[in-house]
């Protein structure tokens, strides 16, 4: 039978042992719910030898198998534990690796996915005194945009739902009700800064004073800024920002403190591993796969899922007072890997060096697999004045910081931004697998 959420905000803020104890019992009911409603999970327990009464720690969670994006992708009715009566909202996620998901909400969900933001904007500092500007979507089946919304309604905020893109009509949504805070991909920052000082917009005296970021890496695992947030914070030195990690099958998210020491946990909603490729858990200071098992989802709950994101995790006392695991940011994809001339790379490391050379527009980046059946890596590039230079210097920049150097591709700026944003992708894609 499922068991609803009694809301305990200030568990975040309990010693570990009291937040172990606290998710343990969730946990079994989230265990419990599973064998009973969702055909995927009775078959796993059935064709492993395993009742499910037995699973009572997150330790215990170690005997069952992972749930991988490809059995969502094949059995994916089959996680559903409602009627279709019972359905509010059906979502899909984006489907970076792949046939993208659909995942089911009841109605509780939703609040929970309210409950969750409102976790969020808490732990980003915001207040009921706050108007938030929401720019991103709130359709094409997109969960957080949604999800957004009702968290700042539950926390008390007003918002605009102003939507992605239009810099214009952002700066005049911002001037009309004096939004204080935003929910935005990061660089898209940098297209309203540049808006601005055309315009004569004075935007370091404007109201906006904190972002949380979403889609793109503002930090590296060591808090420093990545090249992205560096070049936001130096033109707009005043900007809080803040990022929140989440996926649509979390449907929970990490947030920054005012620490900004790592994604906090929200150990009322959701158990969270990091494994190695053989699905046993890594220490703090080695990079695991983040894998998730929901606590108090009604639709569509699962067990051990890996996410492909790989990140690092922390376990001391933030300076905030919580004493919840933390996430560093997303060093990449596991799915999105490349092996190139015998060094591993992740996406996000090369978007770091490219936002950071000062004669890039934009860019893409494509992996395929070349003649010998190894992975052959090609940056597109979209300048204003194509230079001759331009390719060694790039080389040079790339050899300097991750010891190899990717072929190099001029385009128009305008002809990469077609690239970048797709017709049917919610958000922007800079990473084209070829192999």
């Amino acid at each position: 039978m499922f068991k609803r959420l009694v809301p305990n905000p200030d568990i975040q803020y309990e010693s570990p042992e009291k937040i172990k104890a606290y998710q343990e019992a969730r946990l079994a009911e989230a265990i419990d719910y599973a064998a009973e409603r969702s055909a995927y999970y009775r078959r796993v327990f059935a064709q492993n030898g395993i009742d499910p009464k037995q699973i009572r720690t997150i330790d215990d969670l170690q005997r069952l198998p992972v749930t991988t994006k490809a059995d969502l992708q094949q059995h994916n009715r089959d996680f559903i534990c409602v009627s279709p009566r019972e359905v509010v909202d059906y979502v899909t996620t984006s489907g970076t690796l792949g046939e993208p998901v659909t995942v089911a909400l009841t109605e509780w969900d939703l609040q929970r996915l309210a409950y969750n933001e409102f976790l969020s904007f808490q732990t980003a500092g915001c207040t009921p005194d706050d108007v938030m500007q929401l720019m991103v979507t709130l359709d094409r089946r997109f969960m957080a945009g949604l999800a957004y919304f009702m968290g700042a309604r539950r926390l008390g905020m007003a918002s605009s739902r102003v939507g992605n893109g239009i810099p214009e009509l952002q700066w005049d949504t911002i001037r009309r009700i004096g939004s204080t805070c935003g929910m935005v991909i990061p660089s898209f920052l940098l297209k309203l800064i540049d808006f601005a000082e055309r315009n004569g917009i004075d935007y370091r005296l404007s109201t906006f004073r904190k972002c949380i970021c979403i889609g793109e890496a503002l930090r590296k695992p060591d808090g420093d800024f990545t090249s992205l947030g560096a070049q936001i914070a130096a033109k707009w030195p005043e900007l809080q920002l803040y990022t929140t990690y989440a996926s649509t099958e979390m449907q929970t998210s990490f947030t920054d403190c005012g620490h900004f020491c790592g994604g906090h946990l929200q150990p009322e909603l959701i158990v969270v591993e990091f494994l190695d490729d053989d699905n046993r858990p890594v220490p703090c200071g080695e990079p695991g796969e983040v894998t998730i098992t929901n606590l108090g989802v009604e639709g569509m709950p699962l067990i051990r899922f890996k996410t492909g994101d790989i990140c690092y995790h922390y376990t001391d006392r933030c300076a905030c007072g919580r004493q919840t695991v933390r996430l560093s940011s997303v060093l990449g994809r596991k799915g999105q890997m490349i092996k190139y001339k015998g060094t591993t790379l992740y996406p996000p490391s090369l978007y770091d060096i490219l936002n950071g050379i000062r004669f890039v527009r934009n860019y893409v980046v494509e992996v395929s697999t070349n003649s010998l059946g190894t992975d052959e890596l090609t940056v597109i590039v979209g300048v204003d004045d194509e230079k001759s230079e331009y390719v060694k210097e790039i080389k040079d920049i790339f050899r300097s910081r991750v010891r190899v150097a990717p072929n190099v591709v001029f385009r128009s700026p305008d002809e990469v931004q077609a690239r970048i944003h797709p017709a049917t992708s919610r958000k922007p894609v800079f990473f084209f697998d070829l192999r």
